[in-house]
C-alpha cells in the first residue's frame, strides 16, 4: 500500500479512508481499468459507419487494437483474471464486466440478425461462444504477440460470425 501511495503522490491514511482493505483498492482498479477500455470500445462503435456489421467490425477492430493490446493492461488484466477466482470483490467486479461485454455482444449480434433478416441462432450461447473465441484470441496475444497479426484476430472472429449468420 505504500509503494501505491507513493506512486499515487496521495497519504496512506487517504487510501484506508477510502479503500480501508487493499481488496477493494484492488477490485476498483479491475473496475476503473474495464471503464476506460470499454470507453475505447464505444467509441469505435459510436464512429462506425453503416449497420450492424459495420459496428460488429469496429467492435472487433477496437478489440484487437491499443489500449487493449498495451502490453501493461494485457499483464494487468490477466492478474485480474487471476485474483477473481479467490477474492470476493474482483469477482464481483469480473461478473459485472463479463455480464456487460455479454450484453454488448447480444445487442451487436441481434441487431445483425435483424439486418439480415434471419436469426439461426440462439443470442445467448452465440455471445457466449464469441466472448470466448475473442478472450481466447486476446489470451494468446498476451502470452506471444508473435503468434498472429490484430488483424489475424479481427479476421478469425469475422469469419466465425460469418458461418453463424448462415447457420
Amino acid at each position: 500500500m505504500r509503494a501505491i501511495c507513493a506512486q499515487a503522490g496521495v497519504s496512506i491514511g487517504l487510501i484506508n479512508h477510502h479503500f480501508p482493505e487493499k481488496e477493494q483498492l484492488i477490485a476498483e482498479s479491475y473496475r476503473e481499468l474495464n471503464r476506460r477500455l470499454n470507453e475505447a470500445l464505444m467509441a469505435a462503435l459510436a464512429a462506425a459507419r453503416g449497420g450492424a456489421r459495420a459496428r460488429l467490425q469496429a467492435y472487433f477492430a477496437a478489440t484487437f487494437s491499443r489500449p487493449n493490446l498495451d502490453p501493461e493492461v494485457l499483464s494487468a488484466w490477466v492478474v485480474f483474471w487471476g485474483l477473481q477466482r479467490h477474492s470476493p470483490s474482483v469477482h464481483a467486479v469480473h461478473a459485472e464486466a463479463y455480464s456487460a461485454n455479454i450484453r454488448l455482444l447480444r445487442e451487436l449480434l441481434r441487431d445483425l440478425a435483424a439486418e439480415s433478416g434471419r436469426l439461426r441462432f440462439s443470442l445467448r450461447l452465440a455471445a457466449i461462444g464469441l466472448s470466448a473465441i475473442l478472450d481466447g484470441l486476446w489470451l494468446e496475444y498476451c502470452l506471444d504477440p508473435g503468434t498472429f497479426r490484430p488483424a489475424e484476430a479481427v479476421a478469425l472472429c469475422e469469419s466465425w460470425v460469418e458461418g453463424l449468420m448462415k447457420g
